[in-house]
């Protein structure tokens, strides 16, 4: 079972969720102690879906927090997701929307409901592998990532509602080594936690309702 507690904000159990250690940095360290999934949709939905399966008592907020790569978003910023797409689901041979999961009556971006003010929004794309360079021709999403989609839906199963913010560490340049994703993720860090402090403001002043 993997090992869940919820953080107190503003008085509200939350419950942050990152998916690799490598993006669990000092300034982070200082805030929260998150739910560590593993990278990728399976295991994210897997352990998230143990962890709050085994909480007598859940947290009233998700969090998805990590790095995203994106070819046309600033490079270290922090956005917030508005809308997520799974960009792995592609049942259009049967004449299903690509990206919409037949029978299920969910569109192919699901918005994010709830937002903190003061963090610019941008769309987002999951899936299971690692986009770089002309991989980002075909993606409509401002920014990719392999977590958020199957957080949103382990949230949406349990009631919680979920808000995600991701740092861009890579997208400009070709991919090519591992230090290429993990070599912004100090500054990541860094604004990660100056966004976990302005949802705490947010909250403390009810200018986010949960």
């Amino acid at each position: 079972m993997p090992h869940a507690t919820p953080d107190l904000i503003a008085r509200l159990p939350v419950l942050f969720v990152m998916a690799a250690e490598a993006e669990y940095g000092p300034h982070l360290r200082a805030r929260i102690n998150p739910l560590i999934t593993g990278i990728g949709p399976i295991e994210a939905a897997v352990q998230l879906t143990a962890a709050l399966a085994g909480m007598a008592d859940r947290p009233r907020l998700i969090v998805s927090l990590g790095s995203a790569g994106s070819a046309r978003l600033r490079q270290t910023e922090v956005y917030q997701v508005s809308t997520v797409a799974w960009r792995d689901m592609d049942a259009s041979a049967l004449g299903f929307e690509k990206g919409r999961t037949p029978l299920l009556d969910l569109p192919a971006r699901i918005a994010l409901d709830h937002a903190v003010p003061g963090i610019e929004r941008a769309s987002l794309s999951t899936g299971a592998n690692i986009v770089s360079g002309a991989g980002y021709d075909g993606i409509a999403e401002d920014m990719v990532d392999m977590e958020t989609f199957s957080h949103l839906r382990v949230a949406q199963h349990f009631g919680i509602p979920l808000i995600g913010l991701r740092g861009i560490s890579d997208g400009v340049a070709e991919l090519g080594h591992i230090s290429d994703w993990t070599q912004y993720l100090d500054v990541i860090d860094q604004r990660l936690a100056a966004s976990l402090d302005l949802l705490e403001t947010a909250l403390s002043d009810g200018l986010l309702s949960i």
